[in-house]
């Protein structure tokens, strides 16, 4: 990898980058500590017994920090209150003010709590979506004026031995950033810099930086240019991790553990925060399941010596990886999904379950089958014919010895044990598939790969590294055939316990299989690589793993996208009933994008990248966006989710959801 493209210590290891330690409280960040967790209270933070509790709450589920929002001066004062109850219960968590638009509240929090979280793109920066022109000099300005306002907090924290996080967030970047960087990565690492260059000046270096987007793929490009500059600048800071507004249940975990784990796999990141909008204190077992994924003890050592294999793919711009069209698979297809309904012994016999699970619902009573957007497009049956007629859209998979002995080869697509079968063989006219394992990989590089789609399996949480150094070795040798990643979905997760957790903190089962194939597949599927996924066993949970995590890198939207804040204290409507409303009424809107933001902080900025917005001005008072635009101000909540419907019904993307059956 060139230099101007260094982003980690690794591509093909598993390696931390090493970062400067920052002192909050009696819990140090960065350095050679433990990647740390952290959470943010939704309580009103003028309700203090409230917020003290929720804290409580958080600490006992693993959060070692806690965020408090302070967005006026009375707020930052009653934090002094908080925290002294708190040391008063025993809680020694280090607390956090969140500031945005008020530099006043921050001096003041500074002078109380251990740390405090400002967004450049906020703070004292001019923010109204214009499009503004800026010359040399008034660019310069600006900064001038924001080296003066900035100035006194940081000499607040240097004081008072606080520490500070610049947080910029994708979806809120200043006018002045927009109109030369424009809504980019780029802007994103240049608002922090701006504000780092400041505490610089100062001699102040108790600083850690964050670079948050609803969009793991604008966040993870962000991060990477972020260490590439500091690499550059000689001076790496603690890193902030999260991806922002990630939303509720899987799709918000999915989310968040393909920008994460991503990162965290390339030793980025000294703390996480997982947005959910679920209560904070059950973020933080989610969080820490994702770290211990690439952190705890025992990872796998690399198989392979890669560090010399190039690598020419640009980490900080997406682009899907070129790959030969063969039949509906490669790079001008949407990546598709393989169901594998196999069992323990390797067998695959199918039943009706097995296709409901793989998106195929059969009407008895009208002898057909039902599908959606989220059906499967292969399934793969081994060595076994279906019992039943198949659905016309489903394309099955056999291996190809059994392949062999069809008498109508035709309908069904072979599946080679490894590339040495090829020789000689049989082959599909359209379409051959060939599993490859890291060590049956150099059969490849000299493999007549004509019709072929690679299947590369491997398994376990070393399995991107895996996926990565055979890609790097593909990529190398000039072979353009499509990918498919191959993994089984473990049923137990020895790296992590969660043992010490209250029973009501621990994590599902389920729900640590889809933050594992998120996670393990995620920056794989971030960077473009693949053109489909196989788990197995293929349960309706493997399925909708797959479909969520292509879904989240928008490389195949097959439903609606909710941006959703996880909610704080300065929420004005119940976040998550509001959620469970708007989604009810417009889950069946494939790829629109509707942002539900609980206040104007987290209003049009924090949803940059949805095509509506719902959001809070006030008590019963709902905006209406489109896009940036606010589009109706002061709607009344009881008529909002109508008027929601009204707008995408009036820009022609509405569409009546199909009964249940039909």
């Amino acid at each position: 990898m060139p230099m101007q493209s260094i982003y980690c210590p690794s591509l093909f290891h598993r390696q931390r980058l090493k970062t400067i330690e920052v002192n909050i409280g009696d819990i140090p960040l960065g350095g050679s500590n433990p990647i740390r967790v952290q959470s943010m209270t939704t309580t009103d933070t003028m309700d203090t017994e409230a917020t003290v509790q929720q804290t409580l709450r958080m600490a006992r589920s693993g959060s070692e920090y806690v965020r408090i929002t302070a967005p006026s001066m009375k707020e930052a004062q009653n934090l002094a209150e908080i925290k002294k109850r708190l040391r008063a219960e025993g809680c020694n968590v280090p607390l956090i003010a969140d500031i945005h638009f008020t530099p006043n509240a921050a001096e003041l929090a500074a002078r109380i709590v251990e740390k405090v979280r400002v967004n450049p793109g906020n703070y004292v920066d001019k923010k109204r979506f214009d499009q503004l022109e800026y010359t040399d000099a008034s660019y310069q300005e600006e900064l001038d004026r924001i080296h003066k306002r900035f100035s006194p907090l940081v000499r607040i924290c240097k004081e008072h031995g606080t520490a500070m996080r610049i947080g910029t967030n994708h979806g809120s970047l200043s006018d002045r950033i927009m109109s030369r960087y424009g809504d980019t990565p780029l802007g994103m690492v240049e608002s922090a810099m701006e504000f780092l260059r400041i505490c610089e000046y100062h001699n102040y270096d108790q600083v850690v930086l964050s670079m948050k987007a609803s969009n793991p793929l604008v966040m993870v490009q962000a991060y990477r240019l972020l260490v590439n500059k500091m690499l550059e600048n000689g001076k790496v800071y603690p890193m902030h991790l999260g991806v922002t507004e990630a939303g509720e249940g899987e799709d918000g975990r999915i989310k968040s553990a393909q920008g994460i784990a991503t990162l965290l796999m390339d030793g980025i990141g000294d703390t996480v925060r997982v947005s959910l909008t679920e209560e904070p204190e059950y973020e933080s077992p989610v969080a820490k399941f994702l770290i211990d994924l690439y952190e705890a003890p025992g990872y796998p050592e690399a198989t392979l010596p890669a560090e010399s294999l190039p690598w020419s793919l640009n980490p900080f711009a997406f682009e899907r990886k070129p790959s030969r069209d063969t039949l509906n698979l490669g790079h001008s297809h949407v990546p598709r999904v393989v169901a594998a309904p196999i069992d323990d012994a390797g067998n695959a016999g199918l039943t009706r379950k097995n296709l409901a699970d793989a998106g195929y619902q059969y009407s008895e009573v009208l002898d057909k089958y039902n599908f959606a957007d989220m059906s499967a497009d292969f399934i793969y049956l081994a060595a076994q014919l279906p019992p039943f007629e198949m659905p016309g859209g489903l394309k099955p998979i056999v291996d190809h010895s059994f392949w062999m002995d069809l008498r109508d080869r035709s309908r069904y697509f072979p599946m080679f044990a490894d590339a040495d079968a090829l020789k000689g063989a049989a082959r599909h006219p359209d379409l051959n598939f060939v599993r490859v394992h890291d060590h049956t990989l150099p059969q490849v590089l000299h493999a007549d790969l004509e019709s072929c789609v690679l299947v590369l399996y491997a398994e376990g949480r070393g399995a991107a590294h895996t996926w990565r150094r055979m890609i790097a070795q593909l990529m190398q040798a000039g072979i353009v055939a499509p990918i498919l990643l191959s993994m089984p979905v473990p049923d137990a997760f020895p790296f992590y316990s969660d043992a010490h957790l209250p029973e009501a903190y621990r994590l599902p089962r389920e729900a640590m299989q889809q933050l594992f194939v998120a996670g393990v597949t995620g920056a794989i599927v971030v960077d473009g690589l693949v053109d489909g996924l196989m788990f197995h066993p293929g349960t309706a949970l493997s399925n909708r793993a797959a479909f969520g995590i292509l879904q989240a890198s928008r490389l195949r939207m097959t439903k609606t996208e909710y941006i959703s804040c996880p909610s704080c204290g300065r929420t004005l409507f119940d976040l998550q009933e509001t959620t469970a409303r708007i989604r009810k009424r417009t889950e069946h809107l494939k790829g629109v994008k509707i942002g539900i933001m609980g206040c104007i902080v987290n209003g049009p900025g924090e949803m940059a990248d949805a095509d509506y917005g719902y959001v809070g001005v006030g008590p019963d008072k709902i905006a209406l966006y489109r896009g940036k635009e606010v589009v109706m101000k002061a709607v009344r909540t009881s008529e909002a989710v109508d008027k929601l419907i009204e707008l995408i019904a009036g820009d022609g993307k509405w569409i009546d959801a199909v009964p249940a059956g039909h």
